[in-house]
């Protein structure tokens, strides 16, 4: 199978949280999904059974579509052993790549599968993107909070492909270097257990006192949409586009998936020198529409500079779409007005509303009459003026609930004479091509231009299979006499031959060999941020240069105050309490956060543009 040269192919990756799940991102365009196997992924919530991933393999690999595992939680030493096996089951189960985190993994005997560098082992420098080069990773996925330069940076520096996240729920922290839910819970998101306490109310105030906000969601983010700035990603050197969502809902798979899918083939249709990853065309039984779909509102996050609209401080929940303001209201209904052009209500919509404390508040439809909407509950903390959402668009889901997209490779048939009758010839759109002969006494058929139409259109009806007929071609000396039943036997032999051509032309990947001598990782020692849980990743990281290494804050050894999320959402800068904004002679105060009984002191390095918030290790906490 053709596979294109990855500097110049473009991949959609997207999430599955189950074999339905994965199925259908492939069938609305993915060209990659990323699934949780048994064990060992960062959502403790989204695993899946060696057996299923297997069928997901097998499906995606119709498409030259890939399917990668995450396997991106820190591992203790009694895990490595386990580890270990099941790496070697999702390899045998046709598993392409597996997206890691703990450096452990690789001092296991592992087999020959690609290795993927997840977002949480901090990838935000050419000189830790290379490192990760040189020791065998064969894709890397940036951090959410890089800019167009810094990616730009990375890849002239590198020759590893770059992945970066599109689409999707961003945490306020790098990624692997949030340790607040295991401090707090004893559960860590590094092991794939994260509390989210960042969606929390909180309050922030200053040393001297003052309150600054109560009760607002203040390390509650945006969801990220690169929508716009797809061709910039890819003039930067991203090469794989990453969708967020492995706890989302099958809705939103088909829906964000099916939206960059047309993004990506109109910058297709616009760059000859750029591929898909993958076979097939899709065609939508709906206009995907990522409003529609759970989101907190939409930021292209630090992507050109830091901005002020990256925050959800008012709810971590969907609000949804606006869709005007109430203008009246009766007993159990109410009138809306200012209503945007094509938005329609539907019996069964979900809406939204601000309370006058600014609480969101929902109720849903029972009836639509126009602009007139009658409530199937009391409409409690409703007036008149106050602004309307829609989170859930009754007659979208619908469509979505149902079939939803059909993806295709294109083919050409060629039927030909052969010495002993006609060989069919099919040709896909990778290049991959099988014939079928079809034995024949060869007679002229009494109506050529009939016989010639039919032998065009019984060959194009290639129905419910993986194939479209871009084209048929019919080569023979002349049309001869074939009966219906042969030919559509050897149009389903054709397809057969082509199905089995394809599975033996794909290729997985192969795993990037490491460079000898062993590269140096530039630091010689590595704090609990270095996120070293057992023995084989402290070798490793031995290995490669570093002499002083801390065990990882899941080891519970960290006493007294430290740095518990590293972020660059910064509170000052949301509260005008920048120093570089406010200019020479202002002294910002100390800040801290309160969150329920808690409070976190904030520390800002303004070098670096970054906020920590500082805290202890809670005692008589689980140990991950």
């Amino acid at each position: 199978m053709t596979m294109i040269e990855h500097r110049n192919s473009l991949e959609l990756l997207a999430p599955a949280k189950n074999l339905a799940f994965g199925v259908e991102a492939i069938n609305h365009g993915a060209d990659a999904v990323y699934v949780g196997g048994p064990g060992f992924g960062a959502r403790s919530a989204a695993g899946n059974s060696v057996a299923d991933i297997e069928q997901l393999c097998a499906h995606a690999h119709r498409f030259g579509a890939r399917v990668y595992v995450a396997f991106n939680t820190l591992l203790r030493d009694d895990e490595l052993a386990e580890a270990e096996r099941l790496v070697h089951q999702l390899y045998a189960a046709g598993a392409d790549a597996l997206i890691v985190q703990d450096m452990g993994l690789l001092q296991l005997d592992l087999p020959p599968i690609a290795l993927h560098a997840s977002t949480q082992t901090d990838n935000r420098t050419p000189e830790k993107v290379h490192f990760l080069e040189q020791v065998g990773f064969s894709q890397v996925v940036l951090a959410r909070e890089l800019t167009l330069a810094q990616i730009r940076a990375i890849a002239d520096a590198t020759s590893v492909p770059l992945e970066c996240f599109i689409h999707g729920a961003l945490c306020v922290s790098y990624s692997g270097q949030c340790y607040l839910s295991h401090a707090v819970t004893g559960r860590s998101a590094n092991r794939g257990e994260c509390a989210q306490l960042c969606r929390l109310p909180c309050s922030l105030e200053s040393r001297s006192g003052q309150l600054l906000a109560q009760d607002a969601h203040l390390l509650s983010l945006k969801d990220m949409d690169q929508s716009a700035n797809l061709r910039a990603l890819i003039d930067a050197g991203i090469r794989s586009f990453k969708i967020e969502g492995r706890l989302k809902g099958l809705d939103y798979v088909k829906n964000v998936t099916a939206w960059y899918r047309r993004a990506l083939d109109t910058i297709l249709a616009e760059r000859p020198e750029l591929g898909r990853a993958s076979a097939g065309r899709c065609h939508y039984s709906f206009t995907p529409d990522p409003a529609k779909s759970f989101n907190r509102g939409a930021t292209d996050y630090f992507l050109h500079g830091r901005k002020p609209d990256i925050t959800a401080f008012d709810s971590p929940k969907f609000v949804g779409e606006p869709v005007g303001t109430v203008a009246r209201l009766g007993p159990n209904w109410l009138e809306v007005t200012g209503v945007p052009a094509g938005i329609e209500f539907h019996n069964g919509d979900g809406l939204t509303f601000f309370t006058e404390k600014r609480e969101l508040t929902g109720l849903r439809i029972n009836r639509a009459e126009t602009s007139r909407l009658y409530a199937a509950e009391p409409l409690r903390g409703l007036k008149t003026g106050m602004p309307l959402y829609r989170n859930h668009d009754q007659a979208f889901a619908a469509r979505l609930a149902k079939p939803s997209a059909e993806r295709r490779i294109g083919v050409r048939l060629c039927l030909r004479d052969s010495a002993t009758g006609v060989t069919l010839t099919l040709s896909d759109e990778q290049g991959v091509c099988a014939q079928a002969q079809l034995a024949l006494d060869k007679q002229p058929a009494s109506q050529p231009e009939r016989a010639l139409a039919s032998l065009h259109e019984q060959l194009a009806r290639l129905g419910n299979t993986l194939f479209v007929a871009e084209a048929v071609a019919i080569e023979l000396a002349q049309p001869w006499f074939i009966p219906i039943s042969a030919l559509n036997q050897l149009r389903r032999e054709g397809i057969a031959a082509l199905e089995a051509a394809r599975r033996q032309a794909y290729r997985r990947a192969s795993r990037q060999e490491r460079q000898q001598p062993a590269p140096r990782l530039g630091n010689t020692s590595l704090s609990y941020l270095g996120n070293v849980y057992n023995g084989a990743a402290e070798a490793f990281f031995r290995e490669h240069g570093v002499e002083q290494i801390a065990p990882a804050f899941e080891a519970n050894q960290e006493e007294g105050e430290v740095a518990l999320m590293i972020s660059k959402h910064c509170l000052r800068y949301s509260f005008n309490q920048c120093p570089r904004e406010r200019g020479p002679g202002f002294k910002p105060e100390p800040l801290q956060l309160k969150m329920g009984n808690d409070r976190y002191r904030l520390r800002f390095d303004c070098k670096r543009c970054e906020m920590q918030l500082l805290g202890r290790l809670k005692t008589g906490k689980g140990r991950g």
